[in-house]
């Protein structure tokens, strides 16, 4: 599997169209905490479906496009930060220790 890198809202707009499930991970690289939970999902992201597009949101190169991201899915803005994206509609929210791989398949 291989990251999307998220950079701009034209992209999350195209989310937002897509049917189906896609994943935005929202990643701060100055986090300890941010780089376990990345870590830790990446350990087992080969058991998501293979075709599920992964985002990658750098959220210290793109802030404004992270506080787009909780206004649009109506969630409160964390770091890191999974949502589970299907239709356009955020179905699943997972913060800090909280995010796995195990629980997005849970609601796929």
């Amino acid at each position: 599997m291989n990251w999307i890198a998220l950079n701009s809202a034209n992209q999350l707009d195209g989310i937002k169209q897509q049917t189906g499930y896609s994943i935005i991970f929202k990643h701060s690289t100055r986090c300890s905490i941010s780089m376990m939970a990345k870590r830790r999902f990446e350990l087992d992201w080969d058991k998501l479906p293979a075709d599920l597009p992964l985002y990658f949101l750098d959220l210290i190169k793109n802030r404004d496009l992270s506080n787009q991201i909780a206004q649009e899915f109506h969630v409160h803005h964390e770091s890191p930060q999974m949502l589970l994206i299907k239709d356009g509609e955020c179905i699943l929210d997972q913060s800090h220790g909280a995010i796995s791989v195990e629980e997005a398949l849970s609601v796929l």
